[in-house]
């Protein structure tokens, strides 16, 4: 009898890079192989599945802007895959709203 496969969704941050013209997605996989994650981007969102003995890791997101998919790049040390993607068109600008 096969033991019973965990699956979790896996830690995710997704923010803008400083000048708002990439994307970053960072996804910690603890002891998961590099060969062991799949990874897929479309222009609206990302799909991550990534499996250890015992673990499965798996989810999907929404992304809020447009990026362009064919442009991504990923790495993967440590437990941590890192991708960065350029949006479709880079963001106006942003403003930094005071918090009381």
């Amino acid at each position: 009898m096969m033991a019973d496969t965990l699956r979790l969704s896996p830690v995710i941050s997704v923010y803008p890079d400083d000048e708002y013209e990439n994307l970053q997605i960072e996804v910690i996989l603890p002891g998961v192989e590099k060969k062991d994650i799949t990874f897929k981007i479309t222009e609206n969102g990302f799909y991550v599945k990534a499996t250890k003995e015992g673990v499965e890791y798996a989810d999907s997101y929404s992304v809020c802007c447009p990026v362009s998919p064919e442009k991504a790049v990923a790495n993967y040390s440590n437990g941590v895959l890192k991708v960065t993607v350029p949006y479709q068109q880079p963001f106006e600008k942003a403003v930094d709203v005071k918090i009381d």
